[in-house]
């Protein structure tokens, strides 16, 4: 009869410690906590459909953020590393306008541009949950070298069309609890880390290397092996999605990710900050993009890659930090 009496005080407090987790008070408890530390964050603007249909999205449970559009009717389908996820609703918004035939016939993928080659081989089938479909790809678009990979293993013609850069910064939660100062201090024993795997993501190279800058090898090994084998740091396989959830959650006091990621997620209001990484040590990534061989829609896609290098889509990247691809030149 003891336990029976005590387990409504035990669910009680597990109750006040999940919110404390998560940094909400009783009050904020009641306005449904799960909308807004749980993706999607783009508050349905990355639906580039006609009719949305029955609209059915439980935000920790159901919410499929990186999947965007009718994939059956679409007339453009664009497979695009997640990185700049939250660029693409302006984007498709502005390239909608330009060319009307197909406002409301976009379907695009937000994933990591390594799992998207990986379905792209798998002949466009991916499954999620408990559901698998189908979509042929007409565009592919992620890191320069990734793209060149796609050209050369004969999965488009090419050649590469950048367009964008982007560099590194560190994510970490609002306020900086931890007081991470650079990239040395991830090496800090107790810190807990989320950083992005590089079996499937690309800025886990890239990572490596800014942290080679900062602390040699050493430091590589303190954040990707010591780390991760005692659990201090945890590997994602969709850093953009993971990397800000696990910090607003308190499972992590640090992440290094892209800086227009950090730029994204203070802009809709999440608690979350940036630590600047110094020029000498940081990394800058480029993007691409390229119509893939089979493409069903081969015009459509090569709209849209050429709209992608004009002035009206760099004005949109150029809002969350990135800059415009210039081509360097021999001397």
């Amino acid at each position: 009869m003891a336990t029976s009496r005590s387990a409504p005080l035990c669910w009680l407090l597990a109750a006040v410690a999940a919110m404390n987790l998560v940094g909400i008070s009783a009050a904020e408890e009641k306005v449904d906590p799960q909308t807004k530390f749980f993706p999607p964050w783009s508050h349905g603007e990355n639906d580039p459909v006609r009719d949305r249909g029955l609209d059915f999205t439980v935000p920790e449970i159901d919410n499929l953020p990186d999947f965007h559009g009718d994939p059956v009717a679409s007339q453009l389908s664009i497979f695009v590393g997640g990185n700049y996820y939250f660029a693409m609703a302006p984007l498709v918004a502005e390239f909608s306008n330009q060319h009307p035939e197909l406002k409301g016939r976009i379907y695009y993928e937000t994933i990591p541009p390594g799992l998207l080659v990986e379905q792209i081989r798998r002949n466009g089938t991916i499954t999620v949950g408990n559901m698998t479909w189908t979509v042929h790809a007409d565009v592919y678009a992620g890191g320069l070298l990734r793209v060149n990979e796609v050209i050369h293993d004969g999965l488009a013609t090419g050649p590469a069309v950048p367009y964008a850069t982007n560099t590194l910064t560190i994510m970490v939660p609002k306020g900086n609890p931890a007081h991470i100062a650079n990239l040395a201090d991830l090496a800090q024993p107790g810190l807990r880390l989320v950083m992005p795997n590089p079996a499937f993501e690309g800025i886990g190279r890239q990572i490596k290397i800014s942290l080679q800058k900062a602390g040699g090898d050493e430091l590589v090994r303190a954040v990707y092996e010591a780390k991760v084998s005692s659990g201090e740091t945890y590997m994602t396989r969709v850093h953009h999605r993971q990397s800000p959830l696990f910090l607003m959650l308190g499972r992590a006091v640090a992440g290094v990710t892209w800086q227009s990621e950090a730029i994204f997620q203070e802009e809709v209001g999440n608690p979350i900050g940036r630590v600047a990484i110094p020029e000498a040590q940081n990394m800058t990534g480029t993007y691409a993009a390229v119509v893939l061989k089979d493409a069903p829609h081969p015009q459509a896609g090569r709209l849209w890659v050429e709209f992608l290098r004009s002035a009206k889509a760099m004005a949109i990247f150029d809002h969350y930090g990135f800059k415009p691809y210039v081509e360097k030149t021999s001397p």
